[in-house]
């Protein structure tokens, strides 16, 4: 019965679905989400700028010597060492003096994308065996990976740390708890850290801030006053301890405007009140739980967010629930192809739009005519994407996040394309994460790892494991609130 569901299953599934789906979906909206978060290039030059539009991409092609483009299927890329890729085209409207041009520009090509094999910008998606055959494919070719240079190269799923998730632990002194968020938003991941002391006092760490901040401080600062943070004190423990923080503090009298000048003056000491303030602001806005919101409005609610981590180290400190595993795989997430691309995407974009303001401002300085073909740089893109699935050096000083697939035999193939990759030091012992927690039940093989350093850090998914590719997490948001009745930011 169980081999008839496992072949049932393999009929009607492919093994590499998670890989396809993940891409397929960077395709349909998280290369568009990378642009609408840059869509507009705003050099120094007075009364001009770029605003960036829809993005489009064609099916994979080839630029021959003659400088023409064609259609390229995936075996002709390995026999002539060439990258299977397809050309991205973006709309670009100048403004000049708040006025759209539309009609300026229109379309432009500003680099390439490599294409998965498969996937819904890949020509084996809609052809047949015999046109497989005849272009010299692989009909039983399960796709899933990357040709880079002639070299097929497969992207390994990365294992992390659930985002945006609060996870408190005790430290190994056991005379601290700690309340962990790794708090991430697009193109930006700061861990925040909320710390009892043993005697009931918090600290609060994040990035950019020298040392850890007093807590009442960072909440006046966030304009939360007494009776603000009192309200979420329903447990005696945790009121205890709020009480004790707010009487201990020298900041328990001081003013929000006076809060961000006190806070300015650790990072900036020795400037001027409106410098440090400004500091102080640019910090708690940017750097502080950035998941929530980066702009002014979300204060109030990054203030109720920490005294939410804090009332869980304080249970946690008496005894009331139990520490959170950060081995469990509930508290775990794994990235593929999408979720990369993206990441190695929005990396490369950043520099294009960085070299596109230089020329606008060097052209303007120059006093000559701008022109689509001076300003724009197709290889900026090209290139640094083609360099990282080429090394396998990625965005955050990752390695050996792009590999040369392994062609042994099927068998070979197919477990390269569900390997999963631990983000942990391997000359470190880690002998926790190491091991077969209960919870990899169904998702990760428990017996599949390599020996020596390897071991537990670098694992498999299980036969029938899947990965959904996740949602929009705004629509979601707001379907919640509206369900729960809860007033919107």
């Amino acid at each position: 019965m169980a081999n008839e569901l496992l072949e049932s299953y393999l009929e009607s599934n492919s093994l590499v679905t998670h890989q396809i789906e993940s891409f397929n979906r960077f395709l349909d909206s998280g290369i568009q989400a990378v642009i609408n978060r840059q869509n507009t290039i705003e050099p120094s030059v007075e009364g001009f700028a770029l605003k960036l539009g829809k993005v489009r991409l064609e099916k994979a092609s080839v630029i021959e010597a003659d400088g023409s483009r064609r259609p390229i299927m995936p075996n002709e890329t390995r026999l002539r060492n060439l990258t299977y890729a397809a050309p991205i085209f973006v709309e670009v409207v100048p403004i000049i003096r708040g006025i759209e041009k539309s009609a300026s520009f229109g379309e432009v090509f500003i680099g390439e994308l490599p294409i998965m094999v498969r996937s819904n910008m890949c020509y084996m998606k809609a052809v047949t065996k015999q046109q497989m055959i005849e272009n010299g494919e692989d009909t039983d070719d399960p796709g899933g990976y990357f040709i880079i240079k002639g070299v097929e190269r497969v992207l390994i799923g990365l294992e992390d740390v659930a985002a945006n998730r609060i996870i408190t632990t005790k430290k190994k002194s056991g005379d601290k708890v700690a309340s962990v968020v790794f708090s991430t938003a697009p193109g930006f991941r700061a861990r925040c850290v909320v710390t009892r002391a043993q005697s009931g006092n918090f600290v609060v760490d994040f990035p950019t801030v020298p040392k850890s901040l007093n807590f009442v401080l960072l909440l006046r600062a966030l304009g939360l006053k007494d009776k603000d943070i009192l309200e979420y004190a329903d447990l005696l423990s945790f009121k205890n301890d709020m009480m004790l923080n707010l009487e201990l503090s020298e900041f328990k009298e001081i003013s929000a405007s006076e809060a961000l000048v006190e806070l300015g003056k650790l990072s900036a000491p020795g400037q001027a009140k409106e410098y440090q303030q400004k500091r102080a602001e640019t910090q708690i806005d940017n750097y502080l739980l950035p998941h929530i919101g980066e702009k002014p409005e979300a204060r109030y609610e990054k203030g109720k967010y920490l005294v939410q981590m804090a009332r869980k180290a304080t249970m946690i400190a008496s005894g009331m629930a139990k520490e959170d595993d950060k081995d469990h795989y509930g508290n775990k997430r794994v990235k593929y192809s999408g979720e990369l691309m993206e990441e190695l995407f929005a990396y490369a974009f950043r520099f294009f739009t960085k070299e596109v303001k230089y020329q606008i401002e060097r052209t303007s300085a120059r006093g000559r005519k701008l022109s689509i073909q001076s300003i724009i740089n197709p290889d900026t893109i090209t290139e640094r994407i083609a360099y990282a699935m080429g090394t396998g050096t990625w965005v955050a000083g990752q390695t050996g996040v792009s590999q040369v697939l392994d062609r042994t035999n099927m068998i070979s193939t197919v477990t390269h394309l569900r390997r999963v990759k631990s983000p942990l030091a391997k000359k470190h012992p880690h002998f926790k994460a190491r091991d077969v927690h209960g919870t990899q039940w169904g998702k990760i093989c428990p017996s599949e790892t390599p020996e020596g350093q390897e071991v537990g850090l670098t694992k498999y998914l299980a036969v029938m494991a899947k990965i959904t590719v996740g949602a929009d997490e705004a629509s979601a948001e707001q379907k919640i609130r509206e369900i729960r009745k809860i007033d919107p930011l």
